[in-house]
């Protein structure tokens, strides 16, 4: 399997995980031309930006340490503009990671990551 399938089963794994949680999602892999965020969700009356990582071991570090500034700020842009757009100025807002690991069949959701 390669990075790519390995990203898309783990979209897969976390849309699955938050709908049985109750999440409302509302945008799967939303892209413009500065960045993407995976996942976009309500959950608990808040607008959650939600950035999914999954690895099959721990070796180059834990799923959640890839989310860097650059990354950071690249998904609080792509936010920013989603927001500006659909009018969710008065909406709470929070960004989450979802680390998935593979070999552990583990799911690891940190809210209020960044």
């Amino acid at each position: 399997m390669n990075n790519k399938e390995k990203g898309d089963l783990g979209e897969l794994i976390a849309l699955k995980y938050l709908t049985k949680s109750g999440a409302e999602i509302i945008e799967k892999n939303y892209k413009i031309k500065t960045g993407e965020i995976d996942i976009i969700a309500k959950i608990d009356n808040e607008l959650v930006f939600i950035e999914v990582k999954s690895r099959s071991n721990i070796r180059y570090g834990y799923p959640a340490e890839a989310v860097n500034y650059k990354k950071i700020k690249k998904i609080s842009n792509v936010a920013r503009y989603y927001i500006l757009m659909n009018h969710f100025n008065d909406v709470p807002i929070r960004f989450d990671v979802i680390e998935i690991y593979f070999n552990e069949n583990k799911i690891n959701h940190i809210v209020n990551a960044f």
